[in-house]
């Protein structure tokens, strides 16, 4: 066997990349990683971790509103986007710094530097070549926007975390995770929003019960909605914006707010000349074990563009790092993943939708309760939670769990074990609940709201 400097490389520092490294390196195996941007990846700097930070600033709004109900005469204090942007800089520095430190205690070597592909086991940075038996792509994506007329002077998700100034105007273009939750996050800051959404709803691909929710709970906060339609140009006037629709509306704005999905990041890799197959988008095709079309490459994460979220990244870098240096061939379980978005309020789910439980089982029975927070009792808020349950009719298996509403993403979490486990809805039935808590309504409904056969007019709306 040919001597290389490593046992693995690995082309970037996100949550996918360093958690491969850092268990490969636990079983002796000698690790280096390159990162041309900061260490973490999307998710530490300018993804999950920053977006929740700003996800908790924009929630103090309704603390402060909600606290006059319990006997609180507080006055709205004043919001400084600046101090916000500058304590959530703090905190990614200091995660940095952290990643740096659990690298360098694993005993990976860290590059930072940019790094490409040469062949099946050399990586190039710069001037300098390093080999290894075994080289890893873990390099995420990257925010996409369409061309069009005016759309470049726009912002993208990675701009947005960063603004100088505060939009006082803002119109989001988009209708997943990401637009969904900045929507959120500026009108809970005090701006005014509106959301274009091409399709019936936002968050298409979620149960469409969740969806409709969401879009009365958005429009409850001042969040204007523009469905079925998508941006024709962008006009720059000075320092305001008006987007013309494409059918046949003017929206001004101070900023125009891009989040129609992210691509992987795979250019400029050296990807395609070494060798390595790519899909028209950029994703590194592989297949069940992350290997690429050359044998000694593999991919994770989102430049596979799979399953794009980090935890997944994770447990696919940790399972690889089994299978090539713990002699544990370890596979991850994409049926049961667990996914959250935090809107306001923000939505949790893991299994099937109804529709496509429907699709796939035939006979399913849909529990559902709608209701009121016990806390807006008295904080007087108009605001409403939504918990789903789909069941299999054969057997009675629990396929789909769906919550919109407060602390969502925290209750199904726990409910994804039970998922996991195989649960039925017997198991929930016999589950004696927490009182008084918004949880325990997901082991008290009793009766199914539809039946098992044939799915709602609603269904069709995705």
């Amino acid at each position: 066997m040919p001597g290389y400097d490593l046992d693995l490389f690995v082309i970037g520092a996100g949550s996918g990349g360093i958690a491969c490294a850092r268990r490969a390196a636990s079983y002796g195996a000698r690790v280096a990683v390159a990162e041309e941007g900061r260490i973490g990846g999307t998710c530490v700097n300018r993804g999950c971790v920053p977006k929740k930070l700003l996800v908790y600033a924009a929630q103090f709004r309704d603390a402060f509103e909600d606290a006059a109900g319990f006997g609180w005469r507080p006055a709205l204090p004043a919001f400084e986007w600046a101090d916000l942007v500058a304590n959530k800089d703090r905190e990614i520095d200091r995660l940095n710094g952290i990643y740096r430190d659990m690298l360098a205690k694993a005993g990976v070597e860290y590059l930072a530097a940019r790094a490409t592909l040469v062949d099946g086991h050399t990586v190039g940075l710069g001037n300098e070549r390093r080999t290894a038996r075994h080289v890893l792509i873990a390099t995420g994506g990257r925010p996409w926007r369409p061309d069009g007329p005016g759309v470049a002077a726009t912002l993208v998700s990675d701009d947005a975390l960063a603004l100088d100034e505060f939009p006082r105007r803002l119109l989001v273009v988009g209708g997943g995770y990401i637009a969904v939750e900045f929507a959120g996050i500026f009108a809970g800051l005090g701006a005014e929003v509106a959301l274009v959404v091409r399709g019936e709803a936002p968050l298409t691909g979620f149960d469409h019960d969740i969806r409709a929710a969401l879009a009365e709970e958005m429009a409850k906060r001042g969040i204007a909605i523009h469905v079925r339609t998508s941006t024709r140009r962008v006009n720059l006037d000075g320092r305001s914006f008006a987007v013309e629709t494409a059918d046949g509306r003017s929206l001004a704005a101070d900023q125009v707010l891009f989040a129609t999905g992210r691509v992987p990041n795979t250019r400029g890799l050296g990807l395609e000349e070494a060798g390595v197959s790519l899909a028209g988008n950029g994703a590194v095709a592989v297949d069940d074990g992350w290997r690429t079309s050359l044998p000694s490459v593999f991919a994770i994460g989102d430049c596979t563009d799979r399953r794009n979220l980090t935890p997944v990244a994770i447990a696919e870098g940790r399972a690889l790092a089994e299978t090539l240096f713990n002699a544990n061939p370890t596979r991850v379980d994409y049926d049961l993943v667990p996914t959250a978005v935090f809107s306001q309020p923000p939505i949790a789910t893991v299994g099937l939708t109804e529709a496509r439980a429907r699709e796939r089982l035939g006979e399913v029975d849909v529990y559902m309760s709608r209701f009121r927070p016990m806390k807006h009792a008295l904080s007087g808020r108009d605001e409403r939670t939504l918990m789903k349950l789909v069941v299999e009719r054969a057997g009675g298996r629990v396929v789909g769990c769906h919550m919109l509403g407060a602390d969502a993403p925290e209750i199904v979490q726990g409910l994804a074990v039970a998922l996991t486990a195989g649960a039925t809805k017997r198991d929930f039935d016999a589950t004696v609940g927490i009182h008084p808590t918004a949880a325990e309504e997901f082991v008290l409904m009793r009766e199914p709201v539809r039946p098992a056969a044939g799915a709602p007019e609603a269904e069709a709306a995705r």
